[in-house]
């Protein structure tokens, strides 16, 4: 060890009436078949509502009952446009104007749309046609329907990201064009020193707008899993020493932090400017809202079950107050600050985000000084053409 100090089941469709075929002939799985496969119609996670050819209901699981408030048993052998009460937007009734019994004899169904039950309430709505020959009558409706509240959440979440975005930028953008329109305008009128300390305010809300706009995009190609990681040989010891001169450097005591690494380290292959922005975050984190010594740990991570090193575990803790044990959940997501505000509180979910694309996992705890601790573990990742 190294040690250095610095400073209802529903049984549906069991009749034996002719396979139903879509628009294109092909034949549409009967419903009794769902029970061949093992599948209840209740199982299925989204709103299930089947009509025969006469319009009237012969399947209703669980999921639609849910979203739509009506018991299984009162929706049964009633019509369609009985049980589901549908209107668009506008306000106008769903089945009168897609008349799905009528109408082109070619048409295969309606795309997904947002429609109203009764009450206001909006779920999200697709159904498709089977007929038992292409251009025939139709034979069964099946209609899905989804609850909108997914959806809500996520759009609420782009919203908030929104709003935070502009939060954070208003504040630097502003100082950055009052100065330059000040010295555009008055340049004459002051003096170097007074220009020097403009011009360094300037750097700096350009640097904080810059780290806001990287946070962005991290976000965005953590949500779409489209963040890369370009792996090279990483010395992870020596990336954490670098980050602790800097903070000594800016002022920090030197015997605030205690870097212990643990030899050998396996070879780690990781993409180091992403290592280098895990470490940035929790070493922040650490300094800002922790107490007293903030202790970094880097050791092999050693699989339970081969009892060999198969990757680097690096720890970071403080001795300060903690997380609440309440809150231990909602760390990595996004827009969660500690008890001190301040920042986008999108750096500890970029950080996740990047740990798990390299193939890593991390944690929250409790330090045995009483702080926070950090921990997280990267595999190897050697590149396959080195294996």
């Amino acid at each position: 060890m190294q040690d250095e100090r610095w400073g209802s089941g529903m049984s549906v469709g069991t009749s034996r009436s002719p396979a139903a075929r879509d628009v294109h002939g092909k034949a549409a799985p009967r419903h009794g078949e769902l029970a061949e496969l093992g599948i209840d119609p209740d199982d299925l996670p989204d709103g299930l509502v089947v009509a025969d050819e006469q319009g009237r209901v012969v399947c209703f699981n669980a999921a639609a009952a849910r979203i739509t408030a009506v018991p299984a048993q009162d929706a049964i052998g009633r019509h369609l446009e009985v049980v589901l009460p549908l209107e668009d937007l506008e306000g106008r009734r769903w089945w009168q104007l897609t008349d799905p019994y009528g109408g082109l004899a070619i048409r295969v169904g309606q795309p997904e749309r947002n429609l109203l039950l009764p009450g206001g309430r909006e779920v999200l709505v697709s159904a498709r046609y089977l007929r038992t020959e292409p251009t025939g009558p139709v034979h069964r409706v099946v209609v899905s329907l989804r609850d909108t509240e997914a959806r809500r959440r996520t759009e609420r979440s782009h919203a908030e990201l929104i709003a935070t975005v502009a939060h954070e930028l208003r504040s630097p953008l502003t100082s950055v064009k009052g100065f330059t329109a000040t010295l555009l305008a008055k340049w004459e009128r002051f003096t170097d020193d007074q220009k020097k300390l403009m011009l360094e305010t300037v750097d700096a809300d350009a640097n904080r707008v810059t780290r806001l706009i990287a946070e962005l995009l991290d976000i965005s190609r953590i949500d779409s899993g489209r963040l890369e990681v370009r792996r090279q040989p990483v010395d992870i010891g020596a990336a954490v020493g670098r980050h602790i001169q800097a903070y000594v450097a800016a002022g920090q005591p030197a015997d605030r932090f205690l870097l212990r690494i643990q030899q050998p380290l396996p070879a780690l292959w990781a993409d180091p400017d992403k290592i280098d922005q895990v470490l940035s975050n929790l070493l922040e984190n650490a300094v800002r809202h922790g107490e007293g010594t903030v202790t970094i740990d880097v050791q092999p991570s050693a699989s339970p079950r081969e009892g060999e090193d198969t990757g680097t575990s690096v720890t970071v803790s403080d001795e300060g107050p903690g997380i609440p044990e309440e809150s231990m959940n909602r760390v990595f997501t996004r827009f969660w600050r500690g008890s001190k505000r301040g920042g986008t509180g999108l750096g500890l979910y970029i950080v996740k985000g990047i740990v798990e694309a390299h193939g890593g996992t991390i944690t929250v705890g409790r330090a045995p000084g009483g702080g926070a601790e950090f921990r997280f573990t990267l595999p190897v990742g050697t590149p396959a053409y080195l294996q």
